[in-house]
């Protein structure tokens, strides 16, 4: 979030540059709106690069906790299936 409010602030910031180029052809403004939209493309990509790293440790993280649920529902089941088979062989020997 740090990386983001960093961007909202360089925005702001050239807002008057980019005015100067703009409308009054003010050179000098050019070359910062220039730097700025630089820094600004780094910061949009590091920003992506963050993003897809914290959406796979959460798709790792739901993965694994899903892949326990199943082999937990799994185990009960096989237990279960054990229950009901020596139940019945106990029914048969009576």
């Amino acid at each position: 979030m740090e990386k983001f409010k960093k961007v909202q602030k360089i925005v702001g910031e050239i807002a008057e540059d980019a005015e100067k180029f703009y409308e009054k052809n003010n050179k000098a403004a050019g070359t910062r709106v220039r730097k700025a939209m630089q820094e600004l493309k780094t910061l949009a990509q590091e920003i992506r690069k963050e993003v897809q790293e914290i959406k796979n440790k959460q798709e790792a993280a739901a993965a694994k906790s899903k892949s326990t649920t199943t082999a937990k529902k799994t185990e009960a089941k096989k237990s279960d299936a054990k229950k009901t088979t020596a139940a019945k062989a106990s029914t048969k020997k009576k």
